[in-house]
């Protein structure tokens, strides 16, 4: 047997042996699973405020206790010596930038700075804390920005150390000019000996012989030479040593340079929510409960098959749900019956992973309901042989069982007890109950012959069965019941469970050949008369009508405070019956009046169901 039915989640449920498969060819997309962990981020509101609130305070601490900071700010153009000021700088001069950055911050700089601001020597070092050189990109130009508390001081700062750099820079170049100075003066003084040599020679020689022109030869090639240098020494002199121009000068600014109080707020609010974001994000990770739908899903490969409506607490003992809850109860049960796994076998084992069966035992009852109205023959089996109480919490219907309803066996370990009670479902119709009982041995009495036959009752046309077992994670009744009740149902509060459980679940149901058909959630409270009547209505909301071709009426709706556990059943009873006697028109013939007070249940017959015109028992 095998089969498959698709999920809006996009997971499908595959039947057959090897229970639940896989992600279909499309799982969660990326995006998908993102809103998803955003969703959950949200959940941890508390922990996004904190850091909210830990950013707005460091952000107003920092704009309280930070002083107010002036930056005053002067530029340069730099330049190399020329003899024409006005020439600019070619590729065979360039001006290092960077050498120049580093020479403007340093401590020559700094103590020509000291010097003319007034300040000590030994202070001169100091005055660079408050000093920032930058260069702009492709560009001559250096901007000097000194910082301080006063914007007096800071702007004279400022200037005293543009004009220290262009002192120095030029001090500098006046240094090395005359260094090239020095070196052409000793390099002439030879010539001009050799000159004044020559001319002493040239005196005692006759004019016109060969000794004679040979001295006026060399005394021209000296002469040419002293030219040179003389006129290299001219052109050093005629150089523009200035280091640079000045084309901003730093005045006093009007207002601090610092971001304000406003700012420092803004920017703690948006540090404070990535801090909050990341505090929720690590809560989250190591967060072992389930906190979405998706995260069941993902755990049980299966898809979530209803959501119970958030809800009070109602009346402790009101198991039978009405308004939106019934209405999710009957969703659930509607997408169950059209899987097609399930119609194959038309098993339920409805059970929680762990604690309390509080919930499941409510929605193994309204599923049983909702079936019922749905026109099948549903039993629902009580198989908590531990802790029984489903006889006692609900209405048990009046007068005689059904034809079609057949009496369970009686189990070796007691149980089953070889009793069925028929249930009211109120409008819904009637259902049977198999109620549980304690044993000594309750894996005996869950694995006996007579609770396979009872659980047989599923294999008859138009039947159903619903069983009703403890936790899977605390008792191992659930797996016992695998074999033959292999459908099963997880209902669970996300908000409680945890993935590790959810996944031993799904480890136990499938190893024991099981189908997980789906999960149901809830969360606490889900069940409480106040959300069980619709606010859209202002009026306790209606059941369905019965199924089309039952041929019976709808039954007078019963009052919700008769829906609560009749632990003084007879005294209950007669009541109850007198309220009815109050309410229905008595049949005029006193010998029907025996049948008005027996309540029948009535089956869809199918033709193929009749043997020889009788339909079969």
């Amino acid at each position: 047997m095998s089969a498959a039915r698709d999920d809006s989640r996009g997971f499908a449920v595959h039947g057959g042996q090897g229970g639940q498969g896989g992600p279909s060819g499309h799982p969660y997309d990326e995006p998908d699973l993102l809103r998803d962990q955003f969703r959950q981020l949200l959940r941890y509101r508390l922990l996004i405020i904190c850091g909210i609130l830990l950013g707005l305070a460091g952000g107003g601490w920092l704009g309280v206790t930070a002083s107010e900071t002036y930056i005053a700010t002067s530029e340069i153009t730099v330049r190399v010596p020329t003899a024409d000021p006005l020439a600019e700088t070619t590729a065979v001069d360039p001006v290092v930038m960077g050498s120049e950055r580093r020479t403007a911050v340093s401590n020559i700089v700094a103590q020509r700075a000291a010097e003319k601001l007034g300040v000590p020597a030994d202070r001169a070092k100091g005055l660079k804390s408050g000093l920032q050189v930058t260069n702009p990109p492709n560009t001559e130009v250096l901007r000097f920005a000194y910082s301080a508390d006063d914007p007096e001081v800071a702007a004279q700062r400022a200037n005293a150390f543009v004009d220290a750099y262009l002192e120095n820079r030029e001090d500098d170049a006046l240094a090395s000019i005359q260094r090239t100075v020095d070196s052409y003066q000793e390099q002439r003084e030879p010539l001009l000996e050799q000159r004044a040599d020559l001319e002493d020679r040239l005196a005692v020689s006759v004019e016109g012989t060969t000794g004679y022109d040979r001295i006026i030869a060399d005394l021209s090639g000296v002469n040419d030479e002293i030219a040179d240098i003389n006129a290299d020494i001219a052109a050093l002199s005629a150089l523009d040593t200035t280091g640079g121009r000045v084309i901003t000068e730093a005045t006093p600014p009007g207002s601090p340079s610092g971001p304000g109080l406003p700012l420092l707020l803004g920017l703690g609010y948006v540090v404070g929510i990535g801090i909050g974001l990341l505090a929720a994000w690590v809560r989250l990770v190591f967060d072992p409960t389930v906190r979405s739908a998706g995260d069941v899903t993902r755990a049980l490969r299966a898809p979530v098959l209803g959501v119970l409506p958030r809800t009070g607490r109602g009346h402790p003992d009101q198991l039978l749900a009405e308004g939106r809850l019934a209405e999710e109860y009957r969703s659930v049960a509607f997408r169950l019956a059209y899987d097609e796994t399930f119609a194959q076998r038309r098993r339920l084992l409805v059970v929680a992973p762990r604690g309390s069966i509080e919930t499941p035992l409510a929605a193994s009852v309204n599923l049983t309901a909702a079936f019922a109205e749905m026109g099948m023959d549903a039993l629902l089996v009580e198989a908590d042989l531990r802790t029984p109480t489903l006889t006692d919490q609900l209405r048990h219907a009046d007068g005689v069982r059904p034809g079609w309803a057949s009496t369970p066996a009686r189990g070796d370990g007691g149980w089953p007890a070889g009793l069925r009670v028929p249930i009211d479902a109120g409008e819904s119709g009637i259902f049977d109950l198999v109620p549980g009982r304690r044993v000594r041995n309750v894996p005996r009495a869950l694995t006996s012959p007579a609770a396979t036959q009872l659980i047989g009752h599923a294999d008859t046309r138009g039947s159903v069965v619903v069983v009703l077992a403890p936790a899977v994670l605390s008792y191992a009744d659930a797996i016992a019941l695998i074999d033959r009740v292999d459908g099963v149902l997880v209902v669970c509060d996300p908000s409680q469970v945890r993935r590790d459980d959810l996944a031993r679940v799904r480890e136990l149901v499938v190893g024991a050949g099981g189908i997980l058909l789906g999960a149901v959630l809830h969360s606490w409270g889900s069940g409480s008369d106040h959300d069980r009547r619709d606010p859209h209505d202002g009026e306790a909301p209606r059941h369905a009508a019965p199924a089309a071709g039952s041929g019976a009426p709808a039954a007078p709706r019963p009052r919700a405070d008769d829906r609560v556990r009749y632990r003084d059943a007879p005294a209950r009873d007669r009541e109850r019956e007198r309220e009815r006697e109050r309410r229905l028109p008595r049949p005029p013939d006193p010998e029907l009046r025996d049948i008005g007070s027996e309540t029948l249940g009535l089956r869809i017959l199918d033709p193929s169901d009749l043997e020889d015109g009788s339909p079969r028992q």
